[in-house]
C-alpha cells in the first residue's frame, strides 16, 4: 500500500496497490485449492533449490480465516487513508480561513486608524458653523452685545459636544491643591486662605471617561513669612 504526499497545490491523494492486493488473493486461492487437492496452476519458473521438507497444508477454515482477515485488513486501511486525507483538508481549510482572517483585521485596522474620528469630526461641524456666522455677522454689524452672546452660545455648545464624548472640565480654584490633578504653576502668599490652596486657576483641566487628560494649572497659596525682628539695642551707660 502506498501514500502520496501533499503536491504544491495543496491537494491529497491515498491509493492501494491493487496488484499487490490480488496478488495475496492469488496465493489465498491457490492455498485453498491444493488444500481440496486440486490442480494449480503454476508459475514461472524458480531456481533449483535443495530439497526441503513439505510445509503442511493449511485447511480450509484457515485459508477462509486468512482471507477473511487480509479484507479486514484492507478495508480498515482504506478508512484509516479517508480519515487522513478529511483531517488534511481540513487543515487546509483552516490555514486558508487563518490567512483570510489577517488581512480581514489588517484591513479594519487601516480604516480605524483613517476614519476612526469621523463621528467625533460630524458632532463638531455645527461649531465650526456657528464660529463662520459669528464672524460674518461680526463684520456686518457694530452689535458687540449681539457678538459676544454668540461666542458665548458657540461656548456652550462646544463644550456639550466634548460632553457628548466622554470629556469634562473641571475648576480647581478654593480647592486644596491635588498633584494628581492640578500642576501648580507658582505660589502667592497669602492669610485669606490655608495654605497649599488654589488661589488663581490658569488654565482649567480636562478628563476623558474620568481620566485624567490635562491637569489644571493653577497658583497656590502658602503661609506669609514671618517679618524678622530686630535685635535689641545695648543700654545707656
Amino acid at each position: 500500500m502506498g501514500v502520496s504526499h501533499p503536491d504544491d497545490t495543496g491537494k491529497f491523494s491515498t491509493s492501494i496497490a491493487d496488484d499487490v492486493i490480488n496478488e495475496a488473493l492469488k496465493s489465498v486461492d491457490k492455498a485453498r485449492a491444493a488444500a481440496r487437492g486440486e490442480p494449480v496452476e503454476a508459475g514461472p519458473a524458480a531456481p533449483a533449490e535443495p530439497a526441503a521438507a513439505p510445509a503442511p497444508a493449511a485447511s480450509p477454515d484457515e485459508v477462509e480465516s486468512l482471507k477473511a482477515q487480509l479484507e479486514v485488513s484492507m478495508a480498515k486501511g482504506r478508512e484509516l487513508m479517508g480519515k487522513v486525507k478529511d483531517e488534511h483538508e481540513k487543515m487546509l481549510r483552516a490555514v486558508a480561513d487563518l490567512e483570510n482572517y489577517k488581512k480581514r483585521a489588517a484591513k479594519e485596522k487601516d480604516e480605524v486608524q483613517k476614519f476612526g474620528v469621523e463621528k467625533l469630526l460630524k458632532d463638531f461641524l455645527p461649531v465650526v458653523d456657528n464660529f463662520d456666522r459669528a464672524l460674518e455677522h461680526a463684520t456686518t454689524s457694530g452689535d458687540l452685545e449681539s457678538l459676544k452672546k454668540g461666542v458665548e452660545m458657540i461656548r456652550k455648545l462646544f463644550e456639550d459636544t466634548l460632553g457628548k464624548h466622554g470629556v469634562r472640565s473641571f475648576s480647581a480654584k478654593g480647592e486644596p491643591f491635588d498633584p494628581n490633578k492640578h500642576e501648580a504653576m507658582s505660589a502667592t502668599e497669602t492669610d485669606e486662605v490655608p495654605p497649599n490652596t488654589v488661589v488663581t486657576e490658569v488654565l482649567r483641566g480636562f478628563t476623558l471617561n474620568d481620566r485624567l487628560v490635562r491637569p489644571a494649572l493653577v497658583v497656590i497659596s502658602r503661609a506669609k513669612s514671618t517679618p524678622a525682628q530686630p535685635p535689641p539695642e545695648a543700654p545707656q551707660a
